[in-house]
């Protein structure tokens, strides 16, 4: 099983590069975090108390996540219905940061991320622990990240392409907050693992950051095959 782990911060560009990594190599992409807001989503849906870490553990367990190539497009399915779309409203990507810092929560998810690894060969996961807990053992590991102003920048543009206007220091305060949230969460923080390389992207262009990974990856697998 080879797996490429990407962690940072909210903001960072870990999908984008995720998807591009996916694409080029041929692996399946991962998107943790689409399932945590797949979660907030169902949650919001069925009345749960974001408070209640049982009931969302319960929750959690019964969640059926699937990542399909559509069109050749990575849709998410939840439960059979396509929240693709659904899923990346603020107030779910809001509702999603605050409920994953439940332990019940995280145990579950992890293993359901391990679970899609082992029915692959090759994986690109992206999330805010898949270097330090999720996948501790992949072939390579980086750790995204740059200013919390150019990933405010970045996040504002998003939401205006989806035709949601956010002043920029609203955008700013809740990058702020939730890498606060993340970094002190008890369970699974935010952390920079040992071995992860740490790539600043704030003046690299999206080209330029795959290349760079590209690169590591090759001369990882390179190092690693026999002689």
């Amino acid at each position: 099983m080879r797996v490429i782990a990407i962690d940072g911060p909210a903001g960072s560009g870990k999908s984008t590069l995720a998807r591009q990594l996916a694409q080029t190599l041929g692996f399946v992409y991962l998107d943790t975090g689409a399932m945590y807001r797949a979660l907030a989503l169902l949650t919001q849906r069925e009345g749960v108390d974001e408070s209640d870490e049982a009931a969302l553990t319960r929750l959690a367990h019964a969640l059926f996540i699937e990542f399909r190539c559509i069109a050749g497009e990575q849709r998410v399915l939840l439960n059979g219905e396509d929240v693709s779309e659904a899923i990346r409203h603020p107030d779910i990507g809001r509702l999603a940061s605050r409920i994953a810092v439940y332990s019940g929560v995280r145990r579950v998810m992890v293993a359901k991320q391990r679970e899609i690894a082992q029915q692959v060969d090759g994986l690109v996961a992206e999330g805010r622990d898949t270097t330090t807990v999720v996948f501790p053992d992949a072939i390579l590991k980086i750790f995204l990240t740059a200013s919390q102003q150019e990933r405010a920048r970045r996040r504002q543009a998003q939401l205006r392409e989806q035709g949601i206007e956010m002043p920029f220091e609203e955008v700013l305060h809740e990058i702020q907050e939730r890498d606060e949230r993340d970094s002190t969460r008890a369970d699974s923080p935010l952390l920079q693992a040992p071995d992860a390389i740490r790539i600043d992207n704030d003046h690299l262009t999206k080209e330029q950051t795959l290349q760079r990974v590209l690169q590591l990856y090759h001369e990882r697998v390179g190092r690693a095959s026999p002689q």
